[in-house]
């Protein structure tokens, strides 16, 4: 079996867009950790802009569909986290 690896993971989800606007969510900041297991299983930290978001399980499903595309990923994992809270100071240079 071959590793994959967080870069890879992380550019499969720059892919993945915001619903509501066209940026894609890790350069909105959204996603805080990345981890691999051995057996290539991936628990993603990942948080909305809001608490409220109406699109949380979209977003959720999402970011499973695009960690999926990356050859070798066996289950996904996301676990929504509020701490640290999102802030426009995430966003990166390139959004």
């Amino acid at each position: 079996m071959s590793t994959i690896s967080e870069e890879q993971v992380r550019a499969s989800l720059k892919q993945c867009m915001d619903p509501e606007i066209p940026i894609s969510i890790v350069d909105l900041g959204l996603i805080y950790d990345i981890d691999i297991s051995e057996k290539n299983d991936v628990n993603i930290k990942m948080t909305m802009t809001t608490k409220g978001c109406p699109l949380h399980e979209t977003m959720v499903d999402d970011v499973k569909r695009y960690t999926r595309k990356v050859t070798g990923v066996n289950n996904v994992n996301v676990d929504i986290v509020w701490d640290p809270p999102w802030s426009m100071d995430k966003i990166s240079d390139e959004a």
